[in-house]
């Protein structure tokens, strides 16, 4: 147990503390802090990524939930920088007001049970982010990195890709955790691209088409968007109606979605 650290990992939170020195210094290596960056992480849990970032970059803002962690990691990161701690769940955080103009870096060792919300929260926020480095789930980092054609290719690799660069880095093993997870984890490094390269011209209507090619994915896409896109529509951006979700690069869905009528506006 890390000093002064006296709660175990609670597994409710869904709670792995790292602890493997090569994963962290993996990490810091990965995420190479300059002077001028501004770092904002999700749950520091008992500061293993914290203060070595600390130490490097000097000053770091954290987000953490466990009401328990927020006087040792207070207390334990005086020696390393200036932590300034909001207890907070992450969902409840306004990245771009806490950005305030200045975009962060973010960072973290996300929680599994909650990484896709957190993602597409992240998100939301991306104009007000440079880049992120999470820690996350194995299967999950492969679905967000893989490419057309893969059998886990689907709704969060075209979601994040549409928006970041995203670029599976490094896996990291049970065991650098405490406790040990049952599954492998991974790095992975995710960079906003500039409004103009996006180019999606209504964020919620991609989402919807996105969502609806994926909903049943042994479906051509003429049944798949039956409610959203018709056949004449797809055929318009280039799309064979007969071709399944799993087959289309980001680019023909931004193209597809950019075609697609508004969904009807409800009168009631």
């Amino acid at each position: 147990m890390t000093l002064g650290f006296r709660e175990p990992a609670k597994k409710s939170l869904g709670q792995h503390f790292l602890h493997e020195r090569g994963v962290i210094d993996k990490m810091l290596l990965a995420i190479s802090p300059k002077p001028g960056d501004r770092f904002v992480e999700i749950g520091p849990g008992q500061g293993a990524l914290t203060f070595p970032l600390l130490d490097r970059h000097g000053a770091l803002t954290a987000i953490e939930f466990d009401r328990d962690l927020l006087e040792p990691l207070t207390a334990a990161s005086k020696p390393h920088g200036a932590l300034t701690l909001i207890h907070s769940d992450v969902m409840n955080v306004d990245f771009t007001a806490l950005a305030a103009g200045e975009p962060f870096r973010l960072v973290g060792n996300l929680p599994y049970n909650l990484s896709s919300p957190i993602l597409f929260h992240a998100l939301d926020h991306a104009a007000s982010i440079r880049d992120m480095h999470f820690m996350l789930q194995k299967e999950v980092v492969d679905r967000m990195a893989a490419a057309p054609g893969s059998k886990v290719y689907g709704r969060l690799s075209v979601m994040l890709q549409a928006y970041c660069m995203v670029t599976s880095l490094f896996k990291v093993p049970p065991g650098a955790f405490r406790p040990p997870p049952k599954v492998d984890s991974a790095v992975v490094r995710l960079v906003p691209r500039p409004p103009e390269q996006v180019g999606i011209d209504d964020p919620r209507r991609f989402a919807d088409v996105v969502r609806a090619a994926f909903g049943q994915r042994r479906k051509t896409l003429r049944n798949a968007l039956g409610g959203v896109c018709d056949a004449d529509r797809i055929l318009a951006a280039g799309i064979d109606p007969q071709t399944r979700a799993e087959q289309l690069e980001v680019a023909d869905f931004v193209r597809l979605a950019n075609l697609a009528p508004a969904p009807p506006v409800d009168s009631d």
